[in-house]
């Protein structure tokens, strides 16, 4: 958008927006689809109309960074996210847009570290414009471990290379809707949809399509094992929380489910330690490992009984309880950041704890699977 001549008039309409007057949240529901399940919303902000006339929120954006005021903005629309926060139906993570130039700004930060901690907060990295890794890192790694996750939005349409999502180590990737859009009729799209699938699970990742707006769309998304999903077919952006589409719903329970085989079975729901706590009920267990997690039940680490005793944890793999054995298997041989025999920590959708997955468990369950072929 070219705002040359309107200058003034979008500075004055910027600064109105400035104060948080006409601006407005609403929320789209993200599904898992092999579940049909809403896991998440993703916030989204509208503008209401100025001087008769009503602007989509790109061309407010598009303003702000002609004044550079862009952080400011993206400031005052997260306050206006995150106030329903406290309202997020259980068990769902709430999705906020941020442009990679304002996260670096510390405006931005204070308002998401406002809210303590941010497990449950997926922040995606919008790719509106470029960014690099020294500049945005050090803002990421202060917010990752407040709790929050990370995601690249549009990934395969913007300026994030190969390279910038490994610096990243998003939790999702969220593929263009231009890639989405059709994918049924394309077997090009496919095979992009399946090489980003592999790609997601070696770094440990989610793929996240939106725009999907068609039963087709769906079901060539759930042939190619893509877990995520959220467009206008399922539901329109609205007031808090939109439910799934009551066509869509019943079209689903139409498609049979791809796999069944996932981490409820193998997981032992050994009781963790909370961070807070002592440990010496651990030392004196016979348990070999045991999970530690935070005040909100998210996994930290894990501890054998020998690295209990000087309370260093280790570092382990972080496995959604919907996973395959198989995508565990791959990931743990994979990760340089696991050791062997290390087991893995099964965590639900909101990223709370639910069990440990032993290497032993999955070896089993990976030799059932591959004798039944």
């Amino acid at each position: 958008m070219t705002i040359g001549a309107d200058l003034d008039l979008w500075s004055s309409r910027i600064e109105r927006a400035l104060t948080g007057q006409g601006i407005r949240s609403v929320y789209q529901p993200i599904v898992d689809l092999p579940r049909r399940k809403i896991v998440g919303f993703e916030a989204l902000t509208r503008f209401d109309e100025v001087d008769g006339q009503y602007f989509a929120p790109d061309v407010w954006f598009a303003a702000a960074v002609a004044l550079d005021v862009a952080a400011e903005l993206d400031a005052v629309t997260l306050r206006s996210a995150l106030c329903s926060r406290p309202d997020l139906p259980q068990n769902c993570f709430l999705s906020l847009n941020v442009d990679p130039q304002s996260l670096m700004d510390r405006v931005v930060v204070d308002v998401l570290t406002a809210t303590g901690k941010l497990g449950g907060v997926l922040i995606e990295i919008t790719e509106h414009r470029p960014w690099n890794w020294s500049s945005l890192g050090p803002a990421v790694e202060r917010l990752r471990s407040a709790g929050a996750m990370f995601a690249v939005d549009d990934a395969g349409a913007g300026y994030s290379g190969l390279q910038q999502i490994l610096q990243l180590r998003p939790a999702i990737l969220k593929l263009d809707r231009g890639i989405v859009d059709g994918i049924d009729r394309d077997e090009a799209k496919r095979a992009l949809v399946e090489m980003l699938g592999i790609f997601a699970s070696r770094i440990d990742a989610w793929v996240l399509a939106e725009g999907v707006e068609t039963v087709a769309e769906a079901q060539t998304l759930l042939d190619l094992e893509v877990p995520l999903v959220q467009g206008y077919y399922f539901a329109r952006p609205g007031p808090m929380w939109p439910t799934i589409d009551p066509i869509a719903v019943t079209e689903l329970q139409q498609i049979p489910t791809v796999r069944q085989d996932t981490l409820h079975r193998l997981a032992d729901p050994t009781p963790a330690v909370c961070e807070s706590e002592p440990i010496e009920s651990f030392v004196a267990s016979d348990a070999d490992w045991i999970a530690v997690v935070d005040d909100d039940q998210r996994p930290l680490g894990v501890l054998s009984s020998a690295g209990a005793v000087s309370g260093i944890l280790t570092k382990t793999l972080i496995a959604n309880v919907h996973s395959s054995p198989k995508e565990v298997g791959q990931r743990m041989a994979t990760s340089i950041k696991v050791e062997p025999g290390v087991p893995a920590v099964v965590v639900d959708n909101s990223g709370r704890y639910l069990g440990l997955l032993s290497m032993r468990r999955l070896i089993r369950a990976l030799s059932a699977d591959e004798s039944e072929t």
